[in-house]
């Protein structure tokens, strides 16, 4: 052990554990571990937004805790895990006269921070990415098949984290096409496909609707360079704070003496080239870029522990970036350090403001897949997230949520009123109304499709399929069909009623696993700038539902 880590880096690591773990359990839960921690509570091969890994940490995290700290205990371990890897990674022989550099260093690093104890996706990519590349260092200078199966399993973990792992293993390929003419190599790659093949299948039958949605769904706008492309650099920036210049120009000097290095080079400039690139299309967010994290690190320190000016430049912003850090940190906790900023960690007390409410009735948040696991995490109640056409599908959407509130009394939440049976405010001031539905019936899940890629809007007596996948029947006369019209970047501009008829006048009802025919006539939009469209569900007087794909339509 002395060997690989001397004692101070190891009182160093023991800290930054002890650190992440105490901050995990005083740290109020964001809204976006709240929907994770739901994912847990139905394990799958799959969600609808992310690989089931995230959910993975969350389930072991509670067999030993409840509360935050039974969401987040597994991402402090991968945290210290990561440390400790990138800490191997590193050859040079006097980096044990540099550990508090290098803890300062990482400190300085604020999103490397934040996913030491936040449980995210990129909370394990980060720890798989540093994993990927340890094994790889060694695959490099001597492959054998141990190697081969142990990188093979890494990169299935990768993609099991988070989808933008395909970066990371395609930059390092790319640094080494050597890599294509070894076998060692090609089992490694087979054997990553075999492992994440659970997944695949998951896909498959979940009709691909993780990769429709991030490649065909997400809603968009136009251009604007101060959001898309300025916002994308400044991202850049965040993710290493005070240090960004120290650590960028590490990463321009660096002149790689091995194939190991030269994948770090890659994967550097590979993703940060990726980004920029897609910032011209839309809006990147700031963890998009954090697997930057673990290989400029490693360029990063190398490059301190030869350049003595560098060291001490560094040490002074290291420092301050370590004073605001700790603050920020604090804040996390106690909001008043910052009185006049509430962040998601802040927000949970409405739970209980609401829970006092409406006591033990389930509640239907209509357009919040972050405040139903919200409610749900800190009450212990039911919740759903009703999704309706001014929004998007998320896990709610393609789950069992829905069918555990049919027929039952529910509290319904809102943005859309400002009246109801009650009421309820957050920690910034915005008010909810919310009324009781006594007995209360959705139906998201019915699906409209048409046999072709494009609609002429100006064809009449068009044929509409409307698939009931619901084990009961569901009379006509409580829904209420329209279509919502698209822009190009997928926003909502327009919805219109869609009146129908049926091939039979008998039909008053969907069957149930059965396939309806109605026949339409679209109405034409008011607006010049529509190329889709989307078919819309009401049921029962509420606002109207998701119910088929975009749809692309005939200029």
């Amino acid at each position: 052990m002395k060997k690989y880590f001397p004692k101070t880096f190891l009182y160093f690591l023991l800290a930054w554990l002890v650190l992440n773990i105490v901050q995990s359990a005083f740290t109020g839960i964001i809204y976006d571990e709240a929907y994770y921690w739901y994912y847990s509570q139905q394990m799958a091969w799959g969600y609808f937004d992310h690989p089931p890994m995230v959910a993975l940490l969350i389930k072991l995290s509670g067999f030993f805790f409840h509360g935050e700290l039974g969401v987040r205990l597994f991402s402090t371990f991968l945290s210290a895990g990561s440390v400790l890897l990138l800490w191997l990674m590193i050859d040079a022989k006097e980096k044990n006269k540099y550990v508090p550099h290098f803890f300062l260093l990482l400190f300085s690093m604020a999103l490397f921070n934040a996913y030491g104890f936040l449980t995210l996706p990129d909370t394990p990519l980060l720890f798989f990415t540093a994993l990927f590349l340890y094994l790889y260092k060694k695959f490099v200078a001597q492959p054998n098949w141990l190697l081969s199966l142990a990188l093979g399993l890494a990169m299935a973990a990768l993609m099991y984290s988070k989808y933008h792992a395909v970066l990371v293993i395609v930059f390092v390929i790319l640094s080494n096409l050597k890599l294509l003419k070894s076998v060692y190599a090609w089992v490694a790659v087979v054997i990553a496909l075999a492992a994440f093949s659970p997944h695949f299948l998951w896909l498959y039958a979940h009709d691909f609707v993780t990769i429709k949605y991030h490649i065909l769904e997400r809603p968009n706008h136009a251009y604007d360079f101060a959001e898309f492309t300025l916002g994308y650099l400044l991202n850049l920036i965040a993710n290493f704070g005070l240090l960004f210049p120290f650590v960028y120009w590490a990463l321009f000097k660096l002149k790689p003496k091995d194939a190991f290095e030269r994948a770090l080079q890659f994967l550097s400039y590979g993703v940060i080239l990726f980004f920029f690139i897609s910032s011209f299309q839309k809006r990147t967010q700031t963890q998009w870029v954090i697997v930057l994290c673990i290989p400029l690190a490693i360029i990063a320190f190398n490059y301190l522990i030869t350049h003595a000016k560098s060291r001490e430049w560094m040490k002074n912003l290291g420092l301050a970036s370590l004073v605001l850090l700790c603050y920020a940190r604090l804040w996390l906790v106690f909001q008043p350090l910052l009185p006049f900023l509430v962040f998601e960690t802040h927000e949970y007390p409405w739970t209980q403001q609401l829970h006092a409410i409406v006591g033990d009735t389930p509640v239907v948040f209509e357009n919040s897949y972050r405040r139903a696991p919200m409610y749900s995490f800190y009450t212990g109640e039911t919740a759903f997230s009703l999704n309706n056409l001014h929004y998007r599908r998320n896990q709610y959407s393609i789950d069992s949520s829905e069918a555990k509130l049919q027929g039952k009394k529910v509290a319904y939440i809102t943005l859309y009123a400002n009246k109801g049976d009650f009421t309820y405010t957050t920690n910034k001031n915005k008010t909810f109304y919310g009324w009781y539905i006594d007995n209360f019936e959705s139906y998201r899940k019915l699906l409209c499709t048409v046999d072709t890629d494009v609609i002429d809007l100006n064809q009449p007596n068009q044929i509409v399929k409307v698939y009931n996948p619901y084990k009961e029947r569901i009379p006509l006369h409580k829904l209420t069909f329209n279509v919502g019209y698209l822009n190009k970047y997928k926003k909502l501009k327009e919805k219109l009623p869609l009146p129908f008829t049926l091939q039979s006048d008998s039909e008053r009802e969907l069957r149930p696993k059965d396939t309806t025919y109605i026949q339409v006539n679209f109405p034409k939009p008011s607006r010049d700038d529509i190329e889709y469209l989307k078919f819309s569900i009401s049921e029962n007087g509420l606002l109207m539902g998701i119910n088929s794909p975009s749809i692309k339509i005939k200029e």
